[in-house]
């Protein structure tokens, strides 16, 4: 096989003169021992404007300035490449057209094979746009800088992976106390209380971070000498151009003063609302008296004449009926501020408040003055609603009334109902408006407080709408009103929604009665009171144990198990009902249970709503029903619940 022919000199020489002619980039040339040019290639000629016919033999110290060719520059480099073997910087170089680049410079010496010196090697690179770069970058990181610096109202540094601050502006030295060189490389732990730092606060500050890419809080901080302050902080993970997590920016501002301040506003907001509650008080108070004073002149003044004797019948019927008549309206006022309070003892049942509305419109109708126009405004398609109705036809009458009250020259009056979709839960809107006077601002802001009217005295308690707030409130929902004057006044109530069936109504053909002898244990620690209960009792034909303390009753009952039902109060010293009908379950836990009582938190809370509650004050009517009530809720649970 025959070998490859070899090339020549010449023509590796031409070979080599076409790669160095081809590189546009790099200025490629030669210089001999004296500096002069002795090659150019087209790189050489691109960027620094020469032909070669017009530089070969030319010295290369004309690329320099005159200020490097003043210091002898072009003669000391060509020294240094020839003796430590090269010459390498950067600097400025200067075009044909007399203007200037940021150059490069590479300068090897060139040896024949006996190791003389024969010339110069020299690379040149124009990287005046990677110098602009860098100074337009160096420029703005010392902008930067400056401008973290020069920031004192917060402290703004770097931390590293672990926590150790890494760099400190003015405005962490004003803050915290700390020189740069006092906390630069120490652990920012050091700013938090005993206290957090014991919790692992720290720690968990930078884990929330670096889980959620931001640490954000309020909290107390400790300065350089130990004084602590209200800081506002903030920690952002840093990552660097690839990705790669590299530190943590930590900004934090002393909120000091604000916090003080916003204090200072809230115990006078406090102290405020302090001052109103005691002349929301007194107005309370006064409007209690006054009423109950008048209830009980009535109330006390029939009794002494019946007291007297030798009434006629007419007579002495007509004093009782007054001082029943007068204890209901007493009833009625004690039921309206316990709603205001929300301390009534509700009795909730899933209800179409349409139907309700429907009956009242049409009583309403009939009562209201005949220049009274009453609209009804239903949703046909009402959500259901869970509310006491007796408490709810209460509010729709106080607000019926109240109208009625402002449209003296007679106007027109609508109950409607809608539907109130939300993201925060459904409710139904009822709206009682009128075209009536209407109200001033400063009345509109005291219209559900108790006892405020603005009625002449004697024609109204004050107490209406508060019952209308209070129902509402405590049925899970809330009360609104909206007036102008001269353009009418609408009450809403808002209510929940309620996501089971309206109740159905039984019918039966006659009342059910109470069976004789049921053995009731009766509990009330009130003597009077528990004298009328007995009383009532043996009316309704019924063998009773009366005692005066929960403690006792359970006594007897342990002794005792044979009791029908036990009746008793809610609120008592020690054991109160609540706790002792739940003790009693437990030993009997098919004894039917009624719970009497004005108002209780225990029964308000639901703790009380496996038992039939009866309000006071009551009589043998409502005692009755009670009883057969709880009878009737016994029977209707499941056996697995009484065992």
């Amino acid at each position: 096989m025959a070998e490859p022919a070899s090339l020549d000199l010449y023509e590796v020489d031409q070979r080599f003169e076409l790669l160095v002619n081809s590189v546009v980039d790099y200025a490629l040339y030669m210089l001999d021992t004296d500096g002069r040019i002795a090659t150019w290639n087209a790189g050489a000629r691109r960027f620094k404007g020469y032909e070669a016919e017009e530089i070969i033999g030319q010295h290369f110290s004309r690329f320099f300035t005159e200020e490097d060719r003043s210091s002898g520059l072009p003669a000391r480099a060509l020294r240094i490449a020839a003796e430590e073997g090269k010459f390498e910087t950067e600097g400025w170089r200067v075009r044909k057209d007399g203007t200037r680049f940021w150059a490069s410079v590479v300068i090897d010496p060139v040896r024949n094979t006996d190791g003389k010196l024969v010339g110069f090697a020299k690379i040149t690179r124009d990287i005046t746009a990677k110098r602009d770069a860098e100074q337009a970058l160096f420029e703005t990181e010392q902008k930067f800088r400056m401008l973290v610096q020069g920031v004192r109202d917060y402290a703004i540094y770097m931390l590293d992976e672990n926590g150790l601050i890494t760099n400190w502006n003015t405005g962490a030295a004003t803050i915290k106390g700390y020189s740069a060189d006092e906390i630069v490389g120490q652990h920012f732990s050091r700013f938090y209380t005993p206290e957090d730092r014991a919790r692992g606060e720290p720690q968990r500050a930078l884990e929330t971070a670096l889980k959620h890419g931001k640490y954000e809080n309020e909290a107390w901080r400790v300065r350089k000498d130990g004084t602590r302050f209200w800081a506002s902080v903030l920690i952002d993970p840093i990552y660097d151009d690839d990705g790669r997590f590299v530190g943590f920016a930590k900004v934090t501002r002393d909120m000091t003063d604000r916090r003080l301040a916003q204090q200072a506003l809230e115990e006078a907001r406090a102290a405020l609302a302090q001052s109103q509650k005691l002349q929301a008080l007194g107005e309370l108070t006064g409007g209690i008296a006054h009423d109950f004073n008048n209830l009980m002149t009535v109330i006390r003044g029939s009794a002494d004449l019946l007291r007297r004797g030798g009434l006629s019948e007419e007579k002495s019927a007509r004093y009782l009926d007054a001082i029943i008549e007068t204890s209901e309206r007493a009833a009625t006022l004690t039921s309206h501020l316990l709603a205001f309070s929300r301390r009534q003892a509700l009795k909730p049942q899933v209800m179409d408040v349409n139907i309700r509305l429907d009956a009242i419109g049409e009583v309403l109708s009939r009562t209201l003055d005949s220049h009274i126009e009453v609209v009804l405004d239903l949703d046909p398609d009402l959500w259901p609603a869970e509310v006491d109705p007796a408490e709810l036809e209460t509010a729709l009458l106080n607000a019926a009334f109240n109208a009625r009250d402002a449209m003296p020259q007679g106007g027109r009056l609508t109950l409607s109902t809608a539907n109130s979709p939300s993201d925060e839960g459904d409710s139904i809107c009822i709206t009682v408006a009128d075209t009536g006077e209407g109200m001033n601002e400063e009345v509109l802001s005291r219209v559900f407080e108790p006892f405020f009217t603005t009625k002449p005295v004697g024609k109204g308690t004050g107490l209406g709408l508060s019952q209308i707030h209070g129902f509402a409130a405590q049925s899970g929902g809330r009360a609104e009103i909206s007036s102008r004057l001269g353009e009418g006044t609408a009450v809403r109530i808002i209510l929940p929604r309620s996501g089971k069936a309206p109740a159905t109504a039984r019918l039966g053909d006659a009342s059910p009665r109470l069976q004789s002898g049921l053995k009731v244990l009766l509990v009330e620690d009130n003597a009077h009171v528990l004298a009328f209960a007995e009383q009532l009792l043996g009316e309704l034909e019924c063998r009773v144990t009366a005692v005066d303390s929960a403690e006792r009753a359970l006594s007897l009952v342990e002794q005792n198990r044979d009791y029908d039902l036990l009746f008793s109060d809610v609120v008592m010293p020690g054991m109160s009902g609540v706790e002792l009908a739940l003790a009693v379950r437990k030993k009997m836990a098919d004894l039917p249970v009624v719970l009497a009582t004005g108002y209780s938190d225990e029964v308000i809370d639901g703790a009380g709503a496996q038992f039939e509650i009866l309000r006071k004050p009551y009589d043998s009517q409502s005692l009755g029903s009670a009883m057969l009530a709880a009878l009737e809720r016994v029977d209707q649970a499941p056996a697995a619940a009484r065992q």
